[in-house]
């Protein structure tokens, strides 16, 4: 902890410090090797002995001395800092020492700062204390630095203060020796080139305090007391002019300390963290509930039923001392004819005067039979309004120590301009995490909710919201269930971010919906797709990637608009492939063709499909990241959320370390393609005659029989009704009927007549026309599509889940 000061003119290198920290003991806590060089002991010999014996500066803290200062810690109290000019000592080599003393003030057991250096190293060349003519630096400032004993030494600085730093203004040295003489403390720069410490408490006494002493000063010297009115109150102008620039400059740091973050949370911390221990002691920050939430609140002023949850508390006391009786992360009312409720009301600034037992006991009786009494009796409050816009959207509560000066009004007005800007910032995180709120849960509403188990496959998803060009993308995955247990996998991406791409691909994700139930194939869903696109606008363009699983035929049928290949992971040896589809234009180009692959697959094969964001990386070929995902997707996982866990968290890890790091948001489906064995389907062809009903009622009951399915009696019944329908309105001479179990037994009959049966509204004594009603009341779901070949129309039974 060395300390060295800036070159002043005519020296070469740096004025060296000695460097003394004391307890409120009056003992050294620690000595640097500048106090060594200085006073003669060395680090062991100093610490913890009695300062007094080892610093021989006396009047430190005026007229009592530094001893007396440091045995009744009378002078800890004054918040001030103190200098002066004191004859050297042995170790010093006998010259003189300039020194200056910081009260400390905090938790631990410091309590003064000494700063001291020999009066040699601040000597001209040349100089010699035998040689008048030449003035050391020390001799120059030396009015400066101790404190006044008589009023016109501040006309005598004054004057001089521009011969001696050449490049200081008339104003300038009056201001700097108004302050110096006044305050009793040096200050930090008074050119570019000559700085001397400065004090770490920046208070200024209020201005009948400095009134007094100068009078009291006057009256010491005999100057008429006409003059020293006038000096006093030119004084007090200087001294104004001085504690506003400090506040600004004060206003200014606190500025470019707080509003680095859009986040909530970090906010706060920076607000707390910028006012203590600088203006307050103590600053707890309290703001609405629904500011907390990311959510509105109503218009109007805030009333008693208003909560008000608190989400700081910074101080300068002993570690948790206030944890317990005000933690963070409580909710409370404030009631009437309180200075808090004075603050969130009229939106003003609120200054209490040291707090008085009676106060103390009215403040402690809103925290639920926890006493904060010997938290805040006697000490001076400040209570701050947070507001934007005219809104107050929280306050805080400063509170000094006894010990130090009082908040006054020049404080309620920095109060007021720091809570101002303060509350602007928090304003600008509130909006923020209200959009991000906003657009999560839209992102989210628009996310699909999949079943993890579809007839003869099983899935998996993930989404992950972009991180840094807006958390609200276009990408998106849906999986639809198809006639015939098969099993239709969407993966979209809406190029560009933001709401406008999040609506869009909403209409899109709910467009592949509507077509899949009109069991389109896959390349004519995409082409009628990219027709919507274009009827929706041309503003933007959107890939996407549409398979159809059949797991009784054991294949993928797939189309691609644009959107990168999905990965096939082979159950027999664990490889993977990325699958050669034709890429087909992205959906919004407009008249462009696309193809249909049939892709053919074995039980137990994972067919892994994205979006870019996943495996594109900044200043990296995609091609890159598509071998990754292929690598990742073949590990072994105990499960298939495990296998997506191990897909993100690896290609995330890479996209981490690269520059910029993710930025786009990022959709994953993974199926494993179970298959549905021949054991498990049963067909057959029916002639179209009236026969057949009672036909298909027993070769239904029969293999339900063998099945062991309690199911019977439902079953035989939907089927004689829809295989009756089927004949009556049969164009061709037969008719097919298939019975498929899964988790459900689904039964389905073909005809060749395209034309849809509707439900109808059928009167109670009609003889015609009830079978569909039938159907719909009894099944779990039932449904129709048409066909290349005609239609289907199909029902499903719940069945009791396997062991």
């Amino acid at each position: 902890m060395e300390h060295q000061q800036p070159a002043v003119p005519g020296h070469t290198g740096r004025v060296p410090l000695a460097v003394v920290v004391i307890d409120g003991a009056g003992r050294v806590s620690h000595w640097s090797t500048g106090a060594r060089k200085l006073f003669g002991a060395t680090r062991a010999e100093a610490v913890g002995r009695p300062a007094v014996e080892l610093l021989p500066v006396s009047g430190a803290f005026g007229d009592p001395g530094w001893e007396a200062g440091l045995r009744d810690d009378a002078s800890y109290a004054t918040g001030y800092a103190t200098t002066g000019r004191a004859r050297g000592t042995e170790g010093s080599g006998s010259e003189d020492v300039l020194w200056w003393a910081y009260p400390l003030v905090g938790p631990g057991p410091e309590r003064l700062l000494v700063l001291a250096t020999g009066i040699g190293a601040l000597r001209e060349p040349g100089a010699t204390r035998e040689d008048p003519g030449g003035r050391d630096l020390g001799e120059r400032i030396a009015p400066g630095l101790a404190q006044h004993t008589d009023f016109p030494g501040a006309d005598t600085l004054a004057r001089r203060l521009p011969e001696i730093l050449p490049s200081m203004s008339p104003q300038e040295s009056a201001r700097v020796a108004s302050q110096v003489l006044e305050l009793g403390y040096p200050v930090l720069e008074i050119s570019q080139q000559e700085r001397v410490p400065v004090t770490p408490d920046w208070g200024v006494p209020r201005r009948v305090e400095r009134r007094e002493r100068l009078l009291r000063a006057a009256a010491e010297t005999d100057l008429d007391a006409t003059a020293a009115a006038a000096a006093a109150a030119e004084l007090e102008s200087d001294l104004e002019y001085a504690a506003v620039r400090e506040r600004l400059e004060f206003l200014n740091e606190v500025s470019s300390r707080i509003g680095t973050s859009l986040d909530l949370a970090r906010t706060i911390e920076e607000v707390s963290a910028a006012v203590v221990p600088r203006f307050t002691d103590v600053a707890g920050t309290y703001l609405r509930e629904q500011v907390v939430a990311g959510e509105g609140f109503p218009d109007g002023v805030p009333d008693t039923t208003t909560m008000w949850h608190r989400v700081a508390v910074e101080h300068t006391d002993e570690p948790g001392r206030w944890d317990d009786v005000v933690p963070v992360g409580e909710s409370m009312p404030f009631p009437a004819h309180t200075p808090f409720f004075q603050c969130m009301t009229s939106g003003e600034p609120v200054l209490v005067p040291p707090i008085t037992e009676e106060m103390g006991h009215a403040i402690a009786s809103q925290f639920d039979k926890r006493d904060i009494r010997p938290l805040i009796t006697g000490r001076s409050m400040l209570v701050v309004p947070l507001k934007a816009r005219h809104v107050v959207l929280g306050f805080m509560i400063l509170l000094r120590h006894a010990g130090r000066v009082e908040f006054n009004d020049m404080d309620r007005v920095t109060g007021a301009e720091l809570a101002a800007r303060a509350g602007l910032v928090l304003d600008n995180a509130r909006m923020y995490t209200l959009q991000e709120n906003v657009a999560d849960t839209l992102q989210d509403s628009m996310l699909p909710r999949i079943a993890p188990r579809m007839p003869g496959c099983d899935t998996a998803t993930r989404y992950l919201p972009g991180t840094r060009l807006g958390r609200v993308g276009g990408d998106w995955f849906d999986t639809v269930q198809l006639p015939g247990s098969r099993t239709a996998l969407v993966v979209g991406d809406v190029m560009g971010h933001g709401l406008n791409s999040a609506a869009m691909m909403g209409q899109l994700r709910t467009a592949v919906q509507t077509m899949a139930g009109l069991d389109l194939e896959p390349a004519q869903l995409l082409r009628s797709l990219d027709d919507l696109a274009q009827r929706l606008g041309d503003t933007y363009l959107a890939t996407c990637l549409y398979a159809v699983y059949d797991p009784i035929g054991s294949c993928l049928h797939i189309a691609n608009a644009g959107h990168i290949p999905p990965v096939l992971v082979h159950a027999a040896d664990g490889t993977s492939e990325l699958l050669d589809l034709p890429t087909g234009a992205p959906i919004g180009v407009g008249d462009v063709p696309f193809e249909t692959a049939v892709v053919p697959v074995a039980p137990g094969d994972r067919l892994v499909m994205c979006t870019d964001g996943l495996v594109e990386v900044r200043g990296q070929d995609i091609g890159a990241g598509l071998a990754a995902l292929c690598e990742y997707a073949a590990h072994p996982a105990a499960s298939m959320d495990d296998a997506c866990d191990t897909i993100i968290r690896s290609l995330a890890a890479a996209s981490s370390s690269a520059p910029g790091g993710r930025r786009d948001d990022v959709a994953l489906l993974m199926a494993r393609l179970n298959g549905i064995t021949a054991e498990d389907v049963a067909r057959w062809e029916l002639d179209a005659q009236p026969r057949a009903a009672a036909r298909a009622r027993e070769l239904v009951g029969r293999q339900l029989a063998a099945w062991a399915l309690p199911v019977r009696e439902s079953a035989e019944l939907l089927v004689s009704e829809l295989v009756a329908n089927a004949v009556q309105h049969a164009r061709g001479d037969r008719v097919e009927l298939r019975l498929v179990r899964t988790d459900a037994l689904l039964c389905e009959v073909w005809d060749e007549d395209p034309e849809l049966p509707q439900l109808l509204n059928i009167p109670p004594d009609a003889d015609a026309g009830r079978g569909l009603r039938v159907v719909s009341r009894i099944a779990h779901r039932w449904g129709t599509n048409r066909t290349a070949r005609g239609k289907t129309v199909w029902f499903e039974l719940a069945l009791p889940r396997r062991r």
